[in-house]
């Protein structure tokens, strides 16, 4: 195989690897992995205190993202 290949090679793989790495940056910023059903499916799984623990957790992260939402008007 010749070098020149080679390179090639290794550079589209580094040009893909970062494009993925910026989609997937992108979607952790935009919620897009975000679980809108855990609640919903926790009922059939979880018990009791892990349902209040999310509970609390999501009330917080709405709390935070109004503030956030308020600080940036």
């Amino acid at each position: 195989m010749s070098n020149e290949i080679v390179i090639m090679m290794l550079g589209i793989s580094v040009l893909l690897g970062g494009i993925g790495l910026i989609l997937y940056i992108w979607g952790l910023k935009t919620g897009q992995f975000d679980d809108q059903q855990k609640l919903m499916h926790g009922v059939l799984f979880d018990n009791e205190e892990d349902l209040n623990r999310m509970a609390k957790q999501t009330e917080k992260k709405v709390s935070l993202n109004k503030k956030e939402a308020n600080i940036n008007e």
